[in-house]
């Protein structure tokens, strides 16, 4: 029994946590800052405000996560954002196929808790910043409501990934709100003149059909005339949760100090939106649904920006311009949203697309006016408009990996983040996170310590792709296909398939290419046809003296003409591709992007892949074999596909595909990391939606290592993940090591993207 009695005024306990690092905010963008620092040698205490893990992706607001792949609707392929956060996304579909967010909390929280570095705070608020002088955060002190305890959270450096910046703003750091001026950049899609209003917050809620009629009495609260809503004959019995992203209000609000009013305002909102619903008569197939959830807190887009040493922009995102300090990469659309947001009359956001995916530099990533202050997710510095590509949860994420990182070699330098770039050490930065897993586009690996650099490279076979067979019900050309093909340079090689029709018609073809080599918009036509078909099959030939000067990937375009129906194949191939002209009206992809002039955009077609099971390869042989799949690509220092696969895939004939790596004498291995194909292009949305696959059909499954003698060295059942990093009990020396593998299905060879090996 306790008895306490005191006249006195008490004070709440107070803890004292030391650490390399403190991360503050749990999102998705502090978890892969706090677990990538854990991960290589860094003690971190990771902080959050609320009781789960996750923030906008997390059970409490329920987003998906999307970055560069958006949906699949751009011209972004395998794109999606790699390291970490590509290994949260495969293992969210691997036990969460059906998008639930409470399985996607668990798999957070384990991603953290799994890792001894790492003090997780939960239920606690960072409230105080000491200095330790005026560009310098000695300490934080924050509070935990659930156990009564303050806490003093000490470090030599800082990372604020809290979305709205807590750290940056109580420690002093430049920040912005709202939107600059288009003379201040240049960017032709800012406004003439600087302003305040932001993108406001948005609340979800779910429904569920019980089977029998439902009751809803709406609270007092709710909004009782929808029509107040522009919108409101959009609203459905259908569409839940994210679908719902457009249930928006705040942007003329302070979307920090006022997030409690504008909470409100939601809830009001979403109880009158579910009460039109249920009683306005308009939805009788909406008697039987009950309103299962509703958020208790809003999902936020835009606060507050913080400036670093540069500042993102419109044209790095729309002109890809080139960094010298990349470290990561963005694809997600320029989505900016109306400052009414559902009360405005327009459309409920303006996307415009960039032809590929772009880098983000290091130099965005820190504060310029706190020095131990590294920045994380959507605060990073970046102009308005550039903010509205970056801000998304899985660019969020990727570039808080790249902090982390940064945070690792700066306690290995005992340096600052910006003297990494005085001091010339983001060639180092680099290297790291490529190891890690990172894409940075146009930097390559060039690990010094990687055993595979010394080693010969062989394999039991290598993929020379003479065809895809044609091996289904041939399909008509309802809309417009293109085979994506990787060639070398040179003159195009010949190109044969078989169209059928019922009508004698006209087939139309041509072969293009990207203006911009590494992006995957087929902008550029080197050749045209134009083919008489007859009924019944027809086999048609693309010849060309066309060539093309690098190796690159080619599309070969069939137009349009429902009369025209051609084959498919069942086969699935690393690297090989068939993507379709066709919409996304999800992502503002109506077939073609057309910019106003005067903005700064590009104008395009969109050449995007169909999901699973759809989405197969075209049925075509080629007048020489593709030769682009050698086992020497698993150390060229790129794993994923850009403007060839960089993978070795075996010849599907190979009952036992297996690389070797050989070395002139003896090596000590103690590590090894192989890549593995897991979709790049699949986006792997991490709620609400459902995937067919939990498994992707590229990935290899089960894999042996033997050494020269023979001895298994490692073995691997039931593989599902990209990376595989292998620790071995005890260090192997061998001058051999053989890699058996199996091919993931018949219709999908073995493949392998990279192979790193250390002492």
């Amino acid at each position: 029994m306790i008895r306490s009695e005191s006249i006195e005024k008490r004070s709440f306990p107070l803890v004292e946590l030391e650490a390399d690092l403190v991360v503050t905010g749990g999102g998705l963008s502090g978890i892969c800052c706090a677990v990538t620092a854990a991960r290589h040698g860094l003690k971190v205490v990771l902080v959050q405000d609320r009781s789960v893990l996750g923030g906008n992706a997390s059970s409490e607001i329920r987003l998906w996560i999307l970055g560069a792949t958006s949906h699949m609707g751009n011209n972004n392929r395998w794109a999606r954002e790699g390291g970490l956060v590509d290994e949260i996304l495969v293992e969210n579909m691997y036990r969460n196929p059906e998008g639930n967010p409470v399985i996607l909390d668990a798999i957070l929280l384990d991603k953290v808790v799994s890792e001894p570095n790492i003090t997780l705070l939960l239920n606690t608020t960072v409230y105080h910043a000491e200095k330790q002088d005026s560009a310098t955060i000695a300490s934080l002190k924050a509070y935990c409501s659930q156990n009564q305890t303050e806490y003093e959270l000490k470090a030599p450096l800082f990372c604020d990934a809290s979305g709205d910046g807590v750290v940056g703003f109580l420690s002093g750091a430049a920040f912005r709100m709202g939107a600059e001026s288009m003379e201040e950049f240049n960017e032709l899609f800012a406004p003439t003149e600087a302003y305040g209003e932001l993108l406001g917050h948005s609340l979800y809620f779910y429904s569920k059909d019980t089977g029998r009629p439902v009751r809803f009495t709406p609270p007092s609260f709710a909004l009782t005339d929808i029509t107040q809503i522009p919108k409101f004959r959009s609203f459905n019995s259908q569409e839940y949760g994210c679908k719902l992203w457009w249930i928006e209000y705040g942007g003329r609000m302070d979307t920090v100090h006022d997030t409690e009013k504008i909470k409100w305002e939601l809830w009001k909102i979403v109880y009158g939106v579910w009460n039109y619903i249920k009683n306005s008569g308009n939805f009788p197939e909406a008697e039987t649904l009950t309103l299962e959830w509703v958020g208790m807190i809003p999902g936020k887009r835009e606060s507050r920006r913080f400036e670093g040493d540069y500042m993102l922009k419109q044209q790095d995102v729309v002109e890809q311009r080139l960094h010298d300090d990349a470290v990561a990469f963005g694809g997600w659309s320029l989505d900016l949203h109306p400052s009414d947001g559902i009360y405005a009359a327009g459309p409920g956001c303006t996307q415009w697309h960039s032809k590929g995916i772009y880098q983000i530099p290091f130099r965005s990533l820190y504060s310029r006016n706190i020095n131990n202050l590294l920045l994380a997710g959507r605060i990073i510095s970046a102009s308005h408009v550039a903010f509205g590509s970056c801000r998304v949860m899985a660019t969020s994420a990727y570039v808080s990996q790249a902090s982390a990182m940064a945070a690792v070699l700066c306690k290995t330098l005992g340096c600052n983040p910006a003297a990494l770039n005085d001091n010339g050490n983001v060639a180092t930065l680099q290297q790291l996170l490529l190891r890690s897993g990172q894409h940075i586009p146009g930097v390559v690996a060039k690990d010094t310590d990687d055993l595979v650099q010394q080693a010969t490279i062989t394999a039991s076979s290598e993929l020379l792709l003479s065809g895809l067979e044609e091996d289904s019900v041939p399909q008509p050309l309802d809309i417009a296909v293109a085979q994506m093909v990787p060639l070398n340079a040179g003159k195009l090689p010949a190109i044969q398939l078989h169209a059928y029709s019922d009508a004698p018609t006209t087939l139309r073809a041509e072969i293009r290419i990207s203006s911009r080599r590494g992006s995957y918009t087929p902008d550029t036509t080197i050749a045209q046809f134009e083919f008489a078909i007859e009924p019944g099959k027809n086999c048609v030939e693309l010849r060309s003296d066309a060539a093309i000067e690098q190796m690159q990937y080619v599309f070969i375009v069939l137009h349009k003409n429902p009369l025209v129906k051609i084959s498919r194949s069942d086969k699935r191939i690393t690297g090989i591709l068939s993507v379709f002209s066709t919409t996304n009206p999800a992502v503002s992809n109506y077939g073609k992007q057309e910019a106003p002039d005067g903005i700064g955009i590009d104008s395009f077609e969109f050449w995007c892949p169909q999901r699973r099971p759809a989405g197969q390869n075209i049925a075509l042989q080629f007048g020489s074999p593709l030769r682009a799949f050698a086992a020497a690509n698993i150390s060229n220092g790129v794993a994923r596909p850009t403007t060839q696969p960089n993978a070795w895939v075996a010849d599907l004939n190979d009952a036992a595909p297996t690389l070797t790596l050989q070395w002139a004498a003896p090596k000590r291995i103690k590590k090894l990391i192989l890549s593995f194909d897991t979709d790049l292009d699949h986006p792997m949305e991490s709620v609400l939606m459902s995937h067919p696959e939990n498994v992707m059909p590229f990935c290899v499954r089960n894999y042996t290592i033997f050494d020269e003698s023979g001895n298994k060295v490692y073995e691997k059942k039931g593989n599902y993940q990209t990376r595989n990093e292998i620790e071995l009990p005890d260090a192997v020396v061998t001058s051999r090591l053989s890699i058996k593998t199996e091919h993931p299905s018949a219709n999908t060879p073995a493949a392998i993207f990279e192979i790193r090996c250390f002492e």
